[in-house]
Protein backbone atom coordinates (compact mmCIF):
# COMPACT_ATOMS: atom_id res chain seq x y z
CA UNK A 1 0.00 0.00 0.00
CA UNK A 2 1.32 3.38 -0.67
CA UNK A 3 0.60 6.79 1.49
CA UNK A 4 -1.12 9.60 -0.09
CA UNK A 5 1.09 11.71 -2.38
CA UNK A 6 1.71 14.71 -1.10
CA UNK A 7 0.92 15.93 -4.77
CA UNK A 8 -1.25 14.48 -7.84
CA UNK A 9 1.08 13.32 -10.43
CA UNK A 10 0.20 14.22 -13.92
CA UNK A 11 0.11 12.54 -17.65
CA UNK A 12 -0.62 14.56 -20.67
CA UNK A 13 -1.83 11.98 -23.29
CA UNK A 14 -2.46 12.21 -26.82
CA UNK A 15 0.96 14.03 -27.88
CA UNK A 16 1.35 13.83 -31.41
CA UNK A 17 4.19 16.88 -31.71
CA UNK A 18 7.24 18.20 -30.26
CA UNK A 19 5.53 21.61 -29.86
CA UNK A 20 2.58 19.48 -27.80
CA UNK A 21 5.22 18.01 -25.65
CA UNK A 22 6.89 21.06 -24.90
CA UNK A 23 3.89 22.64 -23.96
CA UNK A 24 2.96 19.43 -21.67
CA UNK A 25 6.78 19.74 -20.03
CA UNK A 26 6.66 23.46 -19.74
CA UNK A 27 3.55 23.37 -17.92
CA UNK A 28 4.47 20.76 -15.31
CA UNK A 29 3.41 17.16 -16.65
CA UNK A 30 5.55 14.84 -15.36
CA UNK A 31 4.49 12.13 -18.01
CA UNK A 32 3.61 12.46 -21.67
CA UNK A 33 1.66 9.59 -23.71
CA UNK A 34 1.80 8.67 -27.30
CA UNK A 35 -0.92 6.51 -28.55
CA UNK A 36 0.05 3.21 -31.26
CA UNK A 37 -4.08 2.60 -32.12
CA UNK A 38 -4.97 3.55 -35.54
CA UNK A 39 -8.69 4.17 -34.69
CA UNK A 40 -7.74 7.02 -32.79
CA UNK A 41 -7.04 10.94 -34.48
CA UNK A 42 -3.83 10.86 -31.68
CA UNK A 43 -2.50 8.15 -33.20
CA UNK A 44 1.16 8.78 -34.06
CA UNK A 45 3.49 6.48 -36.21
CA UNK A 46 7.07 5.36 -35.05
CA UNK A 47 8.69 8.03 -36.67
CA UNK A 48 6.87 10.51 -35.13
CA UNK A 49 7.23 9.18 -31.60
CA UNK A 50 10.95 8.87 -32.06
CA UNK A 51 11.30 12.66 -32.99
CA UNK A 52 8.91 13.71 -29.83
CA UNK A 53 10.98 11.69 -27.46
CA UNK A 54 14.45 12.71 -29.08
CA UNK A 55 13.30 16.47 -28.03
CA UNK A 56 12.35 15.64 -24.51
CA UNK A 57 14.01 17.14 -21.58
CA UNK A 58 15.46 14.53 -18.66
CA UNK A 59 12.98 13.71 -16.08
CA UNK A 60 9.88 13.35 -18.04
CA UNK A 61 8.65 9.91 -18.16
CA UNK A 62 7.36 8.87 -21.44
CA UNK A 63 4.55 5.96 -22.19
CA UNK A 64 3.57 4.25 -25.29
CA UNK A 65 -0.34 3.08 -25.33
CA UNK A 66 -1.13 0.12 -27.63
CA UNK A 67 -4.49 -1.79 -27.57
CA UNK A 68 -4.44 -5.40 -28.53
CA UNK A 69 -1.62 -4.86 -30.17
CA UNK A 70 0.89 -7.85 -32.08
CA UNK A 71 3.84 -8.39 -30.02
CA UNK A 72 6.79 -7.31 -32.54
CA UNK A 73 5.00 -4.15 -33.10
CA UNK A 74 5.71 -3.27 -28.79
CA UNK A 75 9.23 -4.37 -29.55
CA UNK A 76 9.83 -2.54 -32.55
CA UNK A 77 8.15 0.73 -30.79
CA UNK A 78 10.72 0.00 -27.81
CA UNK A 79 13.46 -0.62 -29.75
CA UNK A 80 13.15 2.56 -31.99
CA UNK A 81 11.84 5.11 -29.27
CA UNK A 82 13.49 3.56 -25.99
CA UNK A 83 9.99 4.85 -24.67
CA UNK A 84 10.08 4.27 -20.60
CA UNK A 85 6.65 2.62 -20.06
CA UNK A 86 4.06 0.98 -21.84
CA UNK A 87 0.41 1.40 -21.38
CA UNK A 88 -2.20 -1.13 -22.38
CA UNK A 89 -5.64 -0.58 -22.84
CA UNK A 90 -7.48 -3.21 -24.65
CA UNK A 91 -7.87 -7.06 -23.22
CA UNK A 92 -3.99 -8.01 -22.49
CA UNK A 93 -3.45 -10.15 -19.59
CA UNK A 94 -0.70 -10.02 -17.14
CA UNK A 95 1.45 -12.42 -18.79
CA UNK A 96 1.27 -10.52 -22.05
CA UNK A 97 1.96 -7.22 -20.75
CA UNK A 98 5.11 -8.75 -18.76
CA UNK A 99 6.67 -10.17 -21.88
CA UNK A 100 8.87 -6.76 -22.64
CA UNK A 101 11.32 -5.65 -21.16
CA UNK A 102 9.26 -2.37 -20.23
CA UNK A 103 7.46 -1.39 -17.00
CA UNK A 104 3.88 -1.21 -17.49
CA UNK A 105 0.81 0.22 -16.45
CA UNK A 106 -2.73 -1.68 -17.31
CA UNK A 107 -5.89 0.43 -18.43
CA UNK A 108 -9.30 -0.50 -16.71
CA UNK A 109 -13.07 0.16 -18.70
CA UNK A 110 -14.43 0.86 -15.24
CA UNK A 111 -18.38 -0.50 -14.88
CA UNK A 112 -20.40 -0.69 -11.27
CA UNK A 113 -19.81 -4.42 -11.10
CA UNK A 114 -15.62 -3.77 -11.74
CA UNK A 115 -13.54 -5.43 -9.18
CA UNK A 116 -10.60 -3.57 -9.03
CA UNK A 117 -9.04 -5.28 -5.90
CA UNK A 118 -8.99 -8.35 -7.91
CA UNK A 119 -7.27 -6.72 -11.04
CA UNK A 120 -4.70 -5.56 -8.96
CA UNK A 121 -3.74 -8.93 -7.69
CA UNK A 122 -4.10 -10.16 -11.39
CA UNK A 123 -2.17 -7.56 -12.49
CA UNK A 124 0.72 -7.23 -9.49
CA UNK A 125 3.41 -7.12 -11.63
CA UNK A 126 2.14 -3.39 -12.91
CA UNK A 127 2.95 -0.39 -12.02
CA UNK A 128 -0.03 1.36 -11.67
CA UNK A 129 -3.98 0.60 -12.53
CA UNK A 130 -5.44 2.81 -15.09
CA UNK A 131 -9.57 3.59 -14.49
CA UNK A 132 -10.80 5.14 -17.51
CA UNK A 133 -14.71 5.43 -18.77
CA UNK A 134 -16.26 2.22 -19.81
CA UNK A 135 -17.69 2.85 -23.51
CA UNK A 136 -18.79 -0.23 -25.38
CA UNK A 137 -16.34 -0.56 -28.76
CA UNK A 138 -14.43 2.47 -27.41
CA UNK A 139 -10.91 1.57 -25.35
CA UNK A 140 -10.67 5.03 -24.30
CA UNK A 141 -10.63 8.32 -25.34
CA UNK A 142 -14.16 8.84 -24.56
CA UNK A 143 -14.21 12.22 -23.38
CA UNK A 144 -16.33 11.03 -20.62
CA UNK A 145 -16.18 10.51 -16.80
CA UNK A 146 -17.62 7.25 -14.61
CA UNK A 147 -18.83 7.35 -11.42
CA UNK A 148 -16.30 7.90 -8.93
CA UNK A 149 -18.24 6.79 -6.21
CA UNK A 150 -17.45 3.04 -8.02
CA UNK A 151 -13.66 3.21 -6.82
CA UNK A 152 -12.02 2.07 -3.67
CA UNK A 153 -10.34 4.00 -1.19
CA UNK A 154 -6.71 3.97 -2.91
CA UNK A 155 -4.96 3.69 0.41
CA UNK A 156 -6.75 -0.24 -0.04
CA UNK A 157 -5.32 -1.11 -2.96
CA UNK A 158 -2.18 -2.64 -3.59
CA UNK A 159 -0.88 -0.65 -7.14
CA UNK A 160 -0.94 3.44 -7.73
CA UNK A 161 -4.47 4.29 -8.56
CA UNK A 162 -4.26 6.84 -12.33
CA UNK A 163 -7.67 8.52 -13.08
CA UNK A 164 -8.69 8.64 -16.65
CA UNK A 165 -11.66 9.50 -18.11
CA UNK A 166 -13.68 13.21 -19.20
CA UNK A 167 -11.01 15.17 -17.13
CA UNK A 168 -10.40 18.54 -17.77
CA UNK A 169 -10.01 21.87 -16.09
CA UNK A 170 -13.23 22.02 -14.38
CA UNK A 171 -13.97 19.25 -13.04
CA UNK A 172 -10.24 17.98 -11.98
CA UNK A 173 -10.26 19.36 -8.80
CA UNK A 174 -13.52 17.77 -7.55
CA UNK A 175 -12.45 14.58 -9.20
CA UNK A 176 -8.72 14.78 -7.25
CA UNK A 177 -10.66 15.23 -3.60
CA UNK A 178 -13.03 12.76 -4.11
CA UNK A 179 -11.14 9.93 -5.52
CA UNK A 180 -7.50 11.13 -4.36
CA UNK A 181 -5.67 8.86 -6.74
CA UNK A 182 -1.80 9.27 -7.37
CA UNK A 183 -2.18 10.36 -10.78
CA UNK A 184 -4.41 12.02 -13.13
CA UNK A 185 -4.26 10.94 -17.18
CA UNK A 186 -5.99 13.78 -19.36
CA UNK A 187 -6.16 13.80 -23.44
CA UNK A 188 -9.35 15.50 -25.18
CA UNK A 189 -10.25 18.13 -22.34
CA UNK A 190 -6.99 19.88 -23.17
CA UNK A 191 -7.45 20.03 -26.86
CA UNK A 192 -8.24 22.30 -29.34
CA UNK A 193 -9.26 19.94 -31.13
CA UNK A 194 -8.59 16.08 -31.62
CA UNK A 195 -4.92 15.55 -31.73
CA UNK A 196 -4.38 19.19 -30.67
CA UNK A 197 -3.17 20.72 -27.08
CA UNK A 198 -4.43 24.08 -26.16
CA UNK A 199 -2.42 25.95 -24.42
CA UNK A 200 -4.88 27.66 -22.10
CA UNK A 201 -6.34 24.38 -21.20
CA UNK A 202 -3.16 22.57 -20.32
CA UNK A 203 -2.40 25.92 -18.28
CA UNK A 204 -5.29 26.08 -16.03
CA UNK A 205 -5.45 21.94 -15.75
CA UNK A 206 -2.17 21.86 -14.31
CA UNK A 207 -3.10 25.04 -12.01
CA UNK A 208 -6.42 23.36 -11.26
CA UNK A 209 -4.62 19.96 -10.07
CA UNK A 210 -2.21 21.35 -7.87
CA UNK A 211 -4.20 23.81 -6.33
CA UNK A 212 -4.97 23.44 -2.19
Amino acid sequence: MLAQPMRTRIKMCGITSVADMQLAVSAGADAIGLVFYPPSPRCVSVEQAAEILKAMPAFVTSVALFVNPEPAFVQTVIEQTQVDLLQFHGDESPAFCQQFDRPYIKAVRMQAETDLQALATAYASAQGLLVDTYKKGVPGGTGESFNWQWLPEPDTLSLPLILAGGLNPENIRQAIDTVRPWAVDVSGGIEASPGKKSQQKVVEFVKAVNMR
